[in-house]
């Protein structure tokens, strides 16, 4: 009930800032979550003795996030933000002690963090703002009804392991739950609400973001498993970290994002 209840505010909240509040308030919000995800990364990768500034990596994050949908049209100003990333997490490395076992590490999450969670929820922003609520409710949609899908299955049908050293939980018949209930929301919704051309478009759309989103919670379990943890956070009750609510949706949006440049 507690994993219910907590779904059904975070869609709550969604839908309103999508549907019903001012433009602001989507990067307000997008900002906010990329800031605690990214502090999550951060903590896996405390987790393995490797600490990060999470100070850092969350105003990295929130400040990627909010000018991706500037840099979508200004490229000048994506470069600036990303050698001012660069140049920042260089300095604050070069003045956290001296060289390490671990130093290596510590830079590349210090930067990977803000890219990883900044920029497919930036994105997010760019895809309401530019092209409309409904394009982004469309990716929203697939990967909730095909997170959905994959959880019912597995737990019903689920007997071969889909990828058992990263995420044992997940099976062969859980994602292909998912991926056929992603293919039919994709055949109905997409020409239904013009994201795509014809059923079959629609369909393969479905199709390819379950896929790209099943590839985000895995890489998301690598890094929990790679960390020892088993969720990323404990901030939402029933789901555990943000970044758990939201890995799917990582690599789905900069997927969704090319085939709305190249076939939208």
């Amino acid at each position: 009930m507690t994993r219910v209840a907590s779904a059904v505010v975070l869609v709550a909240v969604v839908v309103g800032v999508l549907w019903f509040a001012p433009w602001w308030a989507a990067v307000v919000l997008a900002s906010l979550v990329a800031a605690v995800a990214a502090s999550e990364v951060a903590g896996l990768s405390r987790a393995i003795g490797a600490p990060v500034p999470t100070l850092l990596v969350s105003v990295g994050a929130m400040v990627v996030c909010a000018l991706i949908p500037i840099g979508m049209s200004n490229g000048e100003a994506m470069v600036l933000v990303l050698s001012a990333l660069l140049l920042g997490v260089s300095l604050v490395t070069l003045g956290s002690g001296p060289p390490g076992p671990h130093t290596l590490t510590r830079a590349g999450v210090s930067l990977m963090a803000p890219l990883y969670v900044g920029l497919p929820l930036g994105s997010m922003v760019w895809i309401q703002l530019m092209v409309g609520p409904r394009a982004l409710l469309f990716v929203i949609l697939i990967i909730a009804l095909s997170d959905s899908a994959q959880f019912w299955a597995g737990r019903n049908f689920g007997r071969r392991k889909l990828a058992p050293l990263v995420s044992p939980a997940k099976t062969l018949e859980g994602a292909l739950g998912g991926f056929i209930a992603a293919l039919l929301l994709g055949l109905w919704l997409g020409p239904l609400w013009g994201q795509a051309a014809s059923p079959a478009q629609g369909a393969a759309l479905g199709g390819v973001l379950c896929l790209a989103g099943i590839l985000g919670d895995l890489f998301e379990s690598l890094l929990k498993r790679s960390a020892g943890v088993k969720d990323s956070g404990t901030l939402i009750p029933g789901h555990g970290g943000l970044l758990d609510r939201i890995d799917a949706y990582l690599f789905a949006v900069p997927v969704y994002l090319l085939f709305l440049r190249y076939f939208g």
